[in-house]
């Protein structure tokens, strides 16, 4: 009469077992850190992402006062690279405008 029953609970227990077996492994670890992004705001999202590849961020005004930092040094690399082409310039003209020998 139910002679589909054992079946269906073989099936049953196959795909609880299957799924449980997948889902513990990597597959689900990453849909767990997916589903807990949802509840996250991006900034502790992101924070919480980068930690988990070793930086580690800070608040976003020390980051911007180490961007102007490193803009301000890049400033002063140009300028010393200008004068230091400019000196070379500079050198280099009296040679080629000097009568040949």
């Amino acid at each position: 009469m139910y002679d589909w029953v054992p079946a269906v609970a073989i099936i049953a227990v196959t795909l609880v077992c299957g799924t449980t077996v997948v889902l513990r492994g990597p597959m689900g670890k990453a849909l767990a850190e997916w589903i807990r992004g949802w509840s996250k705001t991006d900034e502790h999202w992101l924070a919480m992402q980068a930690a988990k590849h070793g930086a580690v961020l800070g608040s976003s005004e020390s980051l911007l006062a180490e961007v102007d930092e490193l803009k301000r040094r890049l400033a002063e690399v140009e300028e010393r690279l200008d004068f230091t082409e400019r000196l070379l310039a500079r050198e280099r003209d009296p040679e080629r405008l000097a009568p040949p020998r």
